[in-house]
């Protein structure tokens, strides 16, 4: 069996691939080894992660803010099983989706281990052991990524969990710690600290959300703190050991230190994610990689003819959308096209409430390469809809070069962020200005308007404030 395309790995990064691909006309079939599509994703991650994030937010509100609007409904009661229900139906029907996208482009799915076993032979191996062989002028390796351990803490899916059982836990902790003060970690926080658990968080640097403007990552600390999170911030977690009623963990400074002692129902894992490489044949083949990533050039290929590498198993943010960029770009490429990627403006979004969104540079970078730069900021407290929402917390901020005007990153910790900055990603992708922001009228009222505003800010001209 011949084609111009095969993809390993049907993901955000490899479906899209593999559709954009049949688009343009190429024969393509897609190797998955589980035994549905949409990789981490749509699975295990991001599809129902926000299921429940949207679930436990009504749960919230319904619990803490609709008195304020004038609607009394009394206590709200948790029905956990139909909350899960939810997600597993969201998970199903965006799975069924990719499968159905597969046959309306007329690509062959084949469900099994993909090795590629040498340029332009693929071998597939299913659940019975079976094996079949492709081949292909070109292959795309779509992989993703898989939770990092952390070592001597054996992971069971039942009290010491990675993001995958804490999307399935049968009952709210009373007690749940999570180990790492990334996103992840603090998305799954958000859920169960909504539905009732004592979350407790404990992170080997001294701040939340590495990589992201410290600015927002202090503001947003408090903000989950009045939430009640509680952070223990320069430590790392040396031991977990099961005890007759709970978890006990030993927790120490992470530049050296006594231990303490904290007890927890359920450890959740969230320290990382790693490349997904093993059974693809690469170390026979000679691919290249770097500390577990396959090493590619500026159009995505391997140091091996004909194999190409796209998403989590290459450089860059680990991040579903820049995956499907580069999927869109490498089958682009192949068919003669001429794919292109501008990692500078790949947003990223923390869905707890309120949302984080960023887009190009923090302030910490800009100082790094000594950018000189105007800042203009807006606080959600003096937009109309926000206040009108009950949702006033977080801000905009807008970091524009100080010479040329043109904006070089965005910053918004507030609600509906993640909606608010693919404005200015439209804006810095085509190398627009604060001015030009500025000056694009915004319809009132709407939380899009404090973009505005901060815009304006830059050059000290913000009306509201």
């Amino acid at each position: 069996m011949t084609y111009d395309l095969i993809v390993i790995g049907t993901g955000p990064g490899g479906y899209v691939c593999a559709i954009r691909a049949a688009q343009l006309g190429l024969k393509v079939a897609v190797v998955e080894k589980r035994k549905t599509h949409g990789g981490t994703c749509l699975n295990i991650g991001c599809i129902p992660s926000k299921a429940l994030l949207q679930a436990s937010e009504k749960f919230a509100e319904a619990l803490h803010d609709l008195a304020g609007f004038g609607v009394i409904t009394g206590k709200p009661e948790l029905d956990l099983s139909a909350m899960m229900k939810h997600k597993d139906d969201t998970v199903a029907a965006n799975v069924n989706g990719v499968g159905f996208l597969f046959k309306k482009n007329k690509i062959d799915a084949f469900i099994g281990q993909g090795t590629i076993k040498a340029p332009g032979a693929v071998e597939v191996k299913a659940q019975d052991g079976s094996t079949q062989r492709l081949e292909a002028k070109n292959i795309v390796i779509a992989t993703g990524s898989d939770v990092v351990q952390l070592p001597g803490i054996a992971i069971d899916e039942k009290t010491i969990v990675s993001s995958t059982g804490a999307l399935s836990l049968e009952k709210v902790p009373g007690k749940l710690l999570i180990v790492g003060a990334g996103v992840i970690g603090l998305e799954l926080g958000s859920v169960w600290g909504r539905l009732g658990a004592e979350v407790t968080v404990v992170e080997f640097l001294d701040r939340i959300l590495p990589g992201t403007d410290a600015e927002v990552a202090k503001q947003f600390q408090r903000m989950l703190e009045k939430q009640g999170f509680h952070f223990h911030l320069g430590h790392k977690v040396t031991k977990v050991e099961k005890t007759k009623s709970d978890l006990s963990v030993s927790i120490a400074p992470s530049g050296g230190g006594g231990t303490s002692i904290l007890s927890a129902d359920v450890v959740l894992v969230a320290i990382g994610r790693r490349p997904v490489t093993d059974g693809l044949g690469l170390d026979a083949l000679g691919v290249a990689q770097d500390h577990g990533r396959v090493v590619i050039d500026d159009r995505f290929a391997t140091n091996v003819p004909g194999i190409y590498a796209i998403g989590d198993v290459v450089r860059g943010p680990m991040l579903a959308h820049k995956a499907e960029d580069e999927g869109i770009a490498v089958a682009e490429i192949i068919a003669g096209q001429h794919g292109h990627v501008n990692y500078e403006v790949i947003p990223s979004v923390v869905y707890t409430m309120p949302e984080i969104a960023s887009v190009g540079a923090s302030e910490e970078d800009l100082k790094a390469k000594g950018i000189a730069y105007r800042v203009g900021k807006f606080p959600f407290t003096a937009n109309g809809r926000a206040r009108a929402m009950r949702r006033m917390e977080g801000f905009v901020k807008i970091l524009a070069d100080a010479a040329t005007d043109r904006v070089l990153g965005v910053h918004i910790i507030g609600a509906a962020a993640g909606e608010l900055i693919a404005e200015a990603c439209v804006l810095m992708e085509f190398g627009g200005s604060a001015e030009d922001l500025a000056r694009i009228c915004h319809a009132h009222p709407t939380l899009s308007e404090a973009v505005r505003e901060a815009a304006l800010g830059v050059d000290k001209r913000s009306i509201h404030i």
